[in-house]
């Protein structure tokens, strides 16, 4: 952080030695950083405790996250370690990048994106660590989406060692933040390089992690969730499901039969599964490749089938990812987790939370399977590529879609295609299509593409 700022964006930032804030990691004590270099830190009332880092809110900078949970099955409060799920800051990154692809932009990477994704990269530099064991870096005490596992068995602190989801956004983002030069003016990037004090040797370690960040693997190959996970304990899942029926809390469950779910292989929702969910094949593989790991053209089915038979879908955004995943590998499976997730709160599947606000998050989730997932959307070198992949229960979609400010309606059905640009769209032409059938459309064309059967 440069000496003698607010620290504003919290989550973002890395504290140096003479200015602790305890929105930063590696913070010590109650202050924040308002003081200059030197000068005693000053108390912020509210400040959250040291460490901290999610769901903080603006303006003050306290911590919202919950310190205690609400066991319903065993009446107890139990300790909440969610403030460690740091992989937040990852999920805004993804977003404002997807976002720049989708829309082109510019003004908004120039004037807000850019900085935030530079702070978002300088804060996972800030509590990664290089291994020289391993010639890796690791990050160490912090909790992947799956929220059932929140430290180690036994052990007396929060937190987890390689998060394999974390580690890979990490090196994703720093790979995609040395891009940023290339697609802003030189003035902006000096500006802010300046303003934000980015030094040579920052850029360097930024460009290394993308290279070397530490993934854990099981013996056979499959990904660790986090490292230790192949040590933890199997579940019998049957004899649970015989016992009490509805399992997604698995959770509480365990705790309230006096066991913790920390020593067993259960999740709650998607974690490692969440990679092949937010990344296209090519660019996971090439994540890997980056890192000198082996990705095989069975890489993601091995890991989805793995971690499908672990995990309970405690969360409904766990079938909307799930659903997402298992598009392309298993439509009628897909399918089926897809109508769970669209009735999430008309058949209330958790039992009551739905008459405590509705899930916005799964009610988003449908419409991107739908438009990510079986109408196959993605853009790639500045093409709105499609790759339809139908499941049975549906036998055509229509919706409206908006690509670099041009509106789109796709219609799927029937074997082929169709792209209907609104004749009030930009003036500048788009490039949209199938693999091998790319075309230019301007406002006003219509485009129809042949599907294969195969």
């Amino acid at each position: 952080m440069r000496p003698g700022t607010n620290c504003g964006g919290c989550a973002t930032w890395a504290c140096p030695e003479t200015i602790r804030c305890n929105c930063c990691s590696g913070c010590t004590s109650r202050t924040c950083c308002r003081s200059a270099p030197g000068t005693p830190p000053v108390s912020t009332p509210g400040c959250p405790p040291a460490g901290s880092t999610a769901r903080l809110t603006a303006g003050t900078c306290s911590e919202e996250t919950q310190l205690v949970h609400l066991n319903p099955l065993s009446d107890r409060w139990e300790p909440d370690l969610s403030h460690n799920q740091r992989h937040v800051n990852a999920a805004i990154f993804y977003n404002i990048w997807n976002y720049f692809q989708a829309t082109s932009d510019l003004e908004f990477l120039d004037g807000y994106g850019a900085e935030m994704m530079l702070d978002i990269a300088r804060f996972w530099a800030s509590i990664a660590h290089f291994n020289p064991e391993r010639e890796r870096y690791e990050i160490h005490g912090v909790m992947g989406p799956d929220e059932f596992h929140e430290k180690y068995p036994d052990e007396p602190e929060g937190g987890l060692r390689n998060n394999a989801y974390t580690n890979v956004m990490v090196a994703w983002l720093c790979d995609i933040v040395g891009k940023l030069s290339s697609l802003l003016p030189a003035s902006s990037t000096e500006g802010l390089r300046a303003r934000l004090g980015i030094r040579d040797d920052e850029l360097a370690r930024w460009k290394d992690m993308s290279r070397r960040m530490f993934v854990p693997f099981h013996d056979d190959g499959i990904i660790s969730q986090f490292e230790g996970y192949a040590d933890l304990e199997e579940l019998d899942w049957d004899a649970y499901r015989a016992k009490y029926g509805n399992i997604q809390r698995l959770d509480r469950i365990l705790r309230a039969e006096g066991k913790d779910p920390n020593r067993y292989k259960v999740t709650k929702q998607a974690d490692t599964v969440m990679l092949f969910f937010l990344f296209p094949p090519e660019e996971l593989r090439e994540t890997f490749r980056r890192l000198g790991y082996e990705y095989r053209p069975d890489t993601a089915a091995r890991n989805i089938a793995y971690y499908d038979r672990r995990t309970s879908h405690g969360s409904t955004l766990s079938f909307v990812t799930h659903a997402g995943v298992l598009a392309a590998l298993d439509p009628e499976s897909s399918w089926e987790r897809f109508l769970i997730a669209l009735r999430s709160d008309v058949d209330d599947i958790q039992g009551g939370t739905t008459k405590e606000g509705i899930h916005m998050g799964v009610m988003a989730g449908t419409l991107d399977i739908m438009q990510r997932c079986y109408a196959g959307s993605q853009i790639r070198d500045e093409v709105l590529y499609f790759d339809p992949r139908l499941p049975s229960g549906l036998d055509g979609l229509s919706f409206p879609m908006q690509f670099r400010q041009t509106p789109i309606l796709v219609t799927l059905g029937g074997g082929r295609l169709t792209l209907a640009v609104h004749h009030e769209g930009v003036s500048r032409p788009i490039r949209a299509g199938i693999a091998g059938d790319v075309r230019e459309l301007c406002p006003g064309d219509r485009a129809v593409f042949e599907l294969s059967r195969a």
